[in-house]
């Protein structure tokens, strides 16, 4: 299995948590990020991820050479799907396996802030009556509505 992979199909966490488990692993963090129907008081309908995914799988896996350069003996997958998805469906998975679980859940909440800074993966919301690209793709000034 990759551990840095940019996926079109539904994203399991079992896997991703089987990827990172070894012999010396104390701890495995896993966090999955959903689509959620509501952002800002705005219904969501589905999000369309697009990314540039040789490009993307490489910060994906610079990602995890940065959790292992922090956080020695840690171990890290991660896993973003791209495509329509719906609501309450899995859009990222990251897994992180420790030693021991406070390095676990930094490298985890690490790796999802570096994801949103680095890695070429885009997304647009769709609702009732309108659509935008979220990200760096337009100012977040940018009034909701209609694009």
């Amino acid at each position: 299995m990759k551990l840095f992979e940019v996926v079109e199909d539904e994203l399991n966490p079992e896997k991703y948590r089987q990827a990172v488990l070894h012999p010396n692993a104390g701890a495995i963090t896993v966090f999955t990020g959903h689509v959620r129907e509501y952002t800002e008081g705005i219904r969501t309908c589905y999000l369309a991820y697009e990314a540039y995914v040789p490009m993307a799988e490489k910060m994906l896996e610079r990602i995890g050479e940065e959790i292992a350069s922090k956080w020695p003996g840690t171990k890290t997958a991660i896993g973003h799907r791209i495509g329509e998805l719906q609501i309450s469906e899995i859009a990222v998975v990251i897994a992180v396996s420790s030693p021991h679980r406070k390095a676990a859940y930094e490298a985890n909440e690490y790796a999802i802030e570096r994801l949103k800074e680095i890695v070429p993966i885009w997304k647009k919301e769709i609702w009732e009556n309108g659509e935008q690209w979220i990200g760096d793709q337009r100012k977040k000034t940018e009034s909701r509505g209609s694009v």
